[in-house]
């Protein structure tokens, strides 16, 4: 038969996981981990609308005209 844990068992050892430096260690990797991919993701987002701009005719010269219209006009 199978040993099940009690709850106050559930909570000390929840409370013993939380204080674990290797679990501090490993939720600073798994967060610095999942900034990296969000910066992937936000990176490949980028290319993929600058592509559709370059497509469009869009350029940097373009854009930065725009830009000292819009700071001229403040």
């Amino acid at each position: 038969m199978k040993d099940y844990l009690t709850d106050e068992q559930v909570e000390k050892e929840i409370e013993r996981l939380q204080a674990s430096p290797l679990v501090a260690l490993a939720r600073k990797d798994q967060r610095i981990r999942y900034r990296r991919r969000q910066m992937l993701y936000n990176l490949r987002n980028l290319e993929k609308k600058g592509k559709e701009l370059k497509k469009s005719g869009i350029t940097m010269e373009i854009l930065e005209s725009m830009a000292k219209e819009c700071d001229e006009a403040e």
